[in-house]
């Protein structure tokens, strides 16, 4: 399965990267949310841990014409506290009231646990609504084929969240990666490190169940799914194309507590040109946190959500541009910082404070769904690329569940 994307074959890139001002120039401009013509609305389904980074990150885009007109949560408790965080906003306990009750298109948002996501997204989605449904879709491969089979049926624009499609470092580091610059892929390598139970403290012994559902085997998709799909994802999206197979292992190795999903992971998946793909994640341990490696003939690129930096071989052809780059030391090695709106930066003498992104990746993400909804801009995460590593998710925890090694074909992943 491929994409097609603008980005710059190994020629074009010599040719932009022939003097300094012209290299740094593909690197992508960390503007301002422009203003819309007019008023957006947006929905919240769903106030919980997620919702709530979610109202933050939207607090932001309230010069751009970007409201909060209403908030959806089965809990009371949760729902009013998020209504009296956002002035104005309409409080509604059921995703069927606030779509028979707001009449308008505007941005519906839902950030209910991933079990839930079907019956609210397929809703929404008949009803003709603009949706961002956070990822993974679903738990299952059949709600997350229902809801790709609703987003291709619907009038309105559907986004998955996929933060790293979004992320202007992440853009940026891929136009690096299909270039000279990292040249033969040779191998990839990804974690997810937190110290963290994962487990939520309940008031009410009766909710202790669906505040946990992430640790329940039978709606849980556990750290390949709610995590790693995400990671995984980052690899297709800058290989324009989908591993072959999967095989995976982990347990409790930390959190004895009764749970059933593992705490502690490992995952390898294949390519059919010979390449892999390791990952681990862990609840148990935050040693080097969350990141992803490609090595290349060429160069290594290393990728942190928030950060950049491409490691170069020492034999590696000088392409010009690397003298005016801002760089890092990590212990041997020194990394070539990859910076957005790096033109601008050193012109004001600021490269290194423009290191990292000003905002979390998932600022971006919603940035691209807003300017979808009120722009007219045409998303770069489609209802397939959230359908496809939804499925890599689904099909890596069923890996460490059996202990089989899982093949994925391309009629899986149409």
């Amino acid at each position: 399965m491929t994409e097609s994307s603008n980005v710059l074959d190994r020629r074009g890139f010599l040719v932009q990267a022939a003097g300094a001002a012209t290299a740094v120039a593909i690197m992508p401009v960390l503007g301002a949310m422009p203003r819309l013509a007019e008023t957006l609305p947006v929905v919240l389904v769903g106030a919980g841990r997620q919702g709530r980074a979610i109202l933050t990150e939207l607090d932001k885009f309230a010069g751009a014409h970007v409201s909060v007109a209403a908030i959806v949560d089965t809990d009371k408790s949760r729902l009013d506290g998020a209504v009296r965080r956002v002035q104005g906003a309409q409080g509604f306990a059921s995703h069927g009231e606030a779509i028979e009750k707001l009449g308008f298109p505007g941005a519906w948002i839902v950030a209910t646990p991933t079990h839930t996501h079907r019956a609210i997204a397929t809703d929404l989605l008949a009803a003709n609504k603009n949706v961002y449904c956070e990822t993974p879709l679903a738990h299952t491969e059949e709600d997350a084929r229902a809801i790709l089979d609703a987003a291709r049926k619907s009038s309105g624009v559907f986004v998955p969240a996929l933060e790293g499609r979004c992320n202007p470092i992440y853009r940026l580091a891929r136009t690096f990666f299909r270039s000279d610059s990292v040249r033969d892929l040779i191998s990839m390598r990804a974690q997810s490190h937190q110290k963290t139970s994962w487990r939520t403290p309940a008031s009410d012994p009766s909710r202790e169940k669906a505040l946990n559902w992430r640790l329940d085997k039978d709606l849980s998709l556990g750290l390949p799914g709610e995590i790693g799909m995400h990671q995984f994802d980052v690899f297709c999206w800058y290989r324009d194309s989908y591993p072959t197979s999967v095989r995976a292992s982990g347990g409790v190795l930390f959190h004895k507590d009764g749970r059933e999903v593992a705490d502690t992971i490992s995952c390898d998946f294949a390519w059919d040109d010979g390449t892999r793909l390791h990952y681990d994640a862990t609840l148990a341990n935050s040693y080097q946190g969350k990141h992803e490696i490609l090595h290349g003939s060429n160069a290594a690129i290393k990728l942190a959500w928030s950060h950049g930096w491409m490691f170069k071989e020492s034999d590696a052809p000088t392409q010009g541009w690397e003298v005016y780059a801002n760089r890092q030391q990590f212990h041997n090695d020194e990394g070539i910082t990859l910076i957005a709106d790096a033109t601008k930066l050193a012109s004001q003498g600021k490269l290194k404070e423009g290191v990292g992104l000003p905002n979390p990746p998932l600022y971006y993400a919603l940035e691209e769904f807003i300017k979808a909804c009120g722009a007219g801009a045409k998303p770069a995460v489609t209802p397939e690329h959230g359908y496809r590593a939804t499925l890599l998710g689904i099909l890596a925890q069923r890996a460490l569940v059996t202990g089989d090694t899982i093949r994925i074909t391309k009629e899986m992943l149409a």
